[in-house]
């Protein structure tokens, strides 16, 4: 039986079929353009915080205390990607979190370990040297901020304020309350600017020291502070555009250098005993001791040699406290005169070994001056039986190196006007004017080219970092780090912001170029990036990391450089990574287990497309008191 006809027109198999890709295709790219909007929002509207604390994220009392935002500017789109595949709302892939240490690791400083420290010897401070954790004594947990951890004062108020949570030690305050090195106000601590040796503050005393060599016509950049205290002689500089690194060991006074780097201020834990301090020869135009009681004299004079390898020619070594003005103060230094007049002559005696003159001596003060060359110093060694001219070795070479009992030779020059190593132009020129060891050709393949390139590529990628990254355009950062630091380009693009740069030299590149670095005005150290760095859990706030990750790729697990990065690190403190693809995923997928948020996003110059930016931000969590 035939069917019944329902009047409805036979539709054609072929017109069928066309319809239906018709309506795939645009359902498709329904599809396509709500996953693109997705995608946008989620790059420009990542959540605003990590909510994972550990203990409970704190207020700060009449200031804010973390950032409400991550430090990514909103303005542009910028291709990021948030996150690894398969993240989503702040959970990290099934990925298992780092936990946290106990409190008891709170002021971690893994090199500087008392606890380790007490199976060194005494003698000659090795037990205050680097002695840094076997690789089974490694932690893998997250540094733990104090319960109620704010955030630091912002330059230049940070140098006279810092809050008493993050640093909770009143021992200064104490045993220095006579000295005006750091009093507690409420919640606060102050510093007045005072020092053992200049009672009425830093200023006066840095005037003092101006009225006998000129501190502020930019012959004078770089400066180290041996023993700094809390740093304040350092502090006060930088009103004079003097950048001073100062060191101080981990010892019986509390945090030191942690109240230093809080301050906003360059320091770094170290000491002078047995092996050189981590910079190169030449570098400072001028070298400070405020009673810091080193004993210069003793150990054939090793520490004044090593003051004045690490000295530029020319520069200045000046010299406060005992045995200084001892006729005077002898009853308060609690020693005989004899024993100070003993110590002032042996001084006398071993500067004059070094061929270095002593220009005044006034009131607390004597500096003497290094010459700019070694002509002179030769002909006359043959008056003195030691210390000779060492005769062969790599003067530059500090990571772990033995202090030498001879004086470092200066290179060669061929009359006695002649600035060894190379006359530099005063500050601020000498930031941009072609360095030296450049300039004579002592650096294999770094070029005066290469050093204008890099010049002008760091203008590029400052305006980019500046238009992408908030903190880095709200100047809401101080204490920068460059892990990887090359000619100290990142440190010059900073130049007229209110900052200071780390600049850090891997001991395991072929060319050493922190000697240039110094050449330019900056400040620096020697790192091998696989152990731990000389300082304080929570003393930066911006890292950047270039090309660093591919450097160590075969030598040490990229886990341990992170929680090092995360340790030194300030809570919701920025980094900002570049290298290749493939190697910046590997980063991100441990960074996500240490709760921080990332994105990447694309290099400045698009036909680099292997080579990306990383820009990750430390959560704010703070510690349990109670464990």
């Amino acid at each position: 039986m035939a069917k019944d006809d329902n009047g409805s027109p036979m539709v054609c198999p072929f017109e069928l079929q066309r319809k239906r890709i018709i309506w795939i295709l645009g359902l498709s790219s329904l599809c396509v353009v709500i996953y693109v909007l997705l995608a946008w929002q989620s790059v420009t509207s990542l959540p605003l915080n990590l909510s994972g604390t550990y203990n409970r994220a704190h207020s700060e009392s009449g200031s804010k205390s973390r950032s409400s935002s991550l430090p990514f500017s909103s303005s542009e789109s910028l291709g990021f990607t948030a996150g690894l595949p398969g993240s989503t709302n702040g959970t990290f892939g099934g990925s298992k979190l780092f936990p946290p240490c106990s409190m008891k690791f709170s002021e971690y400083t893994p090199c500087q370990d008392p606890k380790r420290a007490r199976k060194f010897t005494k003698m000659m401070l090795v037990y205050r040297q680097r002695h840094c954790p076997a690789k089974d004594e490694l932690l893998l947990c997250l540094i733990p901020a104090p319960p109620n951890y704010k955030k630091p004062f912002m330059w230049p108020q940070s140098r006279d304020y810092a809050w008493y949570d993050n640093i909770p030690h009143k021992e200064l305050s104490i045993k220095k309350a006579a000295q005006n090195w750091v009093q507690v106000e409420g919640d606060q601590f102050r510093f007045p600017g005072g020092g053992t040796m200049f009672p009425r503050g830093a200023d006066t005393y840095i005037d003092n020291i101006n009225d006998l060599i000129p501190l502020t016509s930019g012959e004078i950049r770089t400066a180290i502070d041996t023993g700094c205290g809390v740093a304040s002689w350092g502090a006060y500089l930088m009103d004079r555009d003097i950048l001073t690194l100062s060191f101080a060991p981990r010892d019986g006074h509390e945090a030191q250098v942690q109240f230093a780097l809080e301050r906003g201020v360059p320091a770094m834990i170290g000491v002078l005993a047995t092996e050189r301090v981590p910079y190169p020869a030449r570098s400072f135009d001028m070298a400070h001791c405020s009673r810091c009681l080193i004993p210069w004299y003793n150990h054939d004079g090793l520490y004044l040699l090593e003051v004045d390898r690490i000295l530029r020619p020319g520069g200045y070594w000046i010299l406060s406290g005992p045995p200084i003005r001892w006729k005077e103060h002898w009853r308060g230094w609690e020693r005989t005169q004899e024993d100070l007049k003993q110590e002032q002559d042996a001084i006398e005696e071993l500067a004059k070994r070094l061929c270095w003159k002593k220009l005044i001596e006034k009131g607390d003060l004597a500096i003497w001056q290094k010459p700019i060359n070694h002509i002179d110093c030769i002909r006359n060694i043959d008056m003195y039986k030691t210390p000779n001219i060492c005769k062969k070795g790599n003067t530059d070479s500090a990571w772990y190196k033995k202090l030498d009992p001879c004086i470092t030779p200066l290179p060669g020059v061929s009359t006695q006007d002649e600035i060894a190593g190379g006359a530099l132009e005063k500050w601020p020129a000498r930031a941009f004017v072609i360095p030296p060891r450049i300039r004579s050709g002592s650096l294999p393949g770094i070029t005066q080219e290469k050093f204008q390139e890099d010049n002008e590529q760091w203008k590029q990628w400052m305006m980019h970092y500046k238009r992408t990254i908030a903190s880095l355009s709200k100047g809401q950062i101080r204490n920068i780090m460059d892990m990887n630091a090359h000619l100290g380009g990142f440190a010059a693009a900073m130049m007229k912001d209110p900052v200071w740069v780390m600049n850090v030299v891997p001991v395991d590149l072929e060319i050493d170029t922190l000697g240039v670095i110094y050449e330019r005005g900056f400040i620096g150290t020697y790192q091998d990036w696989c152990e731990a760095f000389s300082t304080y859990p929570r003393t930066y706030d911006l890292i950047h990391a270039a090309g660093l990750f591919s450097i160590y790729l075969d030598r040490c697990d990229f886990t341990y450089i992170l929680l090092e990065m995360d340790r030194i690190l300030r809570p919701m403190g920025t980094v900002i990574f570049r290298d290749v693809d493939n190697v910046l995923m590997k980063i991100q997928n441990i960074t996500n287990k240490m709760r921080w948020q990332s994105q990447m996003m694309n290099h400045e110059n698009e036909s680099l497309s292997s080579k990306k930016i990383l820009v990750a931000v430390k959560s704010y969590w703070t510690g349990d008191a109670t464990k």
